[in-house]
């Protein structure tokens, strides 16, 4: 039987840098239908925290934190004009401040804690359950969704991820050194896959798509090749 793509749900998850968003924003585009970050949600509530001093010193004052969720509103807006999708955090567009190394030196341990996971998860449930949604994040077909009719775990080499990651931030003014982005891409791994609280892992019944070597058209047809042996209709 015929599967319509505006009743599915494809999780999208992988390792940090791998170009999980890159690839799940072309294929919402290219299917019409919704795309939600989830990565960009836990970097927004980090955002939140560093503003507001509840980071410091490397260590959260998770008590402070946990008390600010209720005043913390994650939203997502099409940017008509760019052709983007944009994260806005209490009413303001945060969608490059939340992409800087700081953000990125701080938000796996933030993503760790339970009190944070729970609320985003609850979020994430609400904006998908009906489906016709792409979300990508660390535990979206083991946690979110593990019933998603598609799931597809990305990954790359640490050093591929670390190029890719360290060319974006340059284009958009940014100074970091390669050997910073790579530490960071290295650390990532290690805290998001150790981390007590759904740590990122490949679902059993996940497909791997290793884009080391691979375009994001490429990565793009990959994927519309798998929803056409699934018999979805796009």
């Amino acid at each position: 039987m015929t599967k319509n793509i505006h009743a599915l749900i494809i999780a999208i998850d992988g390792h940090s840098s791998c170009g999980k968003s890159t690839v799940a924003k072309d294929l919402a585009k290219k299917l019409k239908i919704a795309y939600i970050d989830t990565g960009a949600m836990y970097r927004a509530v980090t955002l939140y925290a560093l503003r507001n001093k509840l980071i410091s010193g490397g260590e959260i004052d998770k008590e402070k934190l946990n008390t600010s969720l209720k005043d913390i509103d994650i939203q997502f807006r099409s940017n008509v004009n760019e052709g983007t999708n944009e994260t806005w955090l209490n009413g303001e567009n945060v969608e490059e401040e939340i992409r800087t190394l700081e953000v990125s030196n701080n938000v796996s341990q933030v993503s760790a804690l339970g009190f944070v996971r729970k609320r985003l998860v609850e979020l994430q449930q609400s904006m998908g359950e009906k489906g016709g949604v792409v979300l990508d994040g660390r535990d979206i077909g083991t946690v979110v969704f593990p019933n998603a009719d598609l799931k597809i775990f990305m990954t790359a080499s640490p050093e591929i991820r670390a190029q890719r990651r360290f060319d974006e931030m340059k284009m958009k003014g940014q100074n970091p050194t390669f050997e910073e982005v790579l530490e960071n891409v290295k650390n990532r791994d290690l805290m998001d896959s150790t981390r007590k609280e759904s740590p990122l892992k490949q679902a059993s019944d996940a497909i791997v798509l290793d884009n080391s070597h691979l375009s994001p058209q490429q990565q793009l047809d990959w994927i519309l090749e798998k929803l056409t042996q699934m018999d979805v209709d796009f």
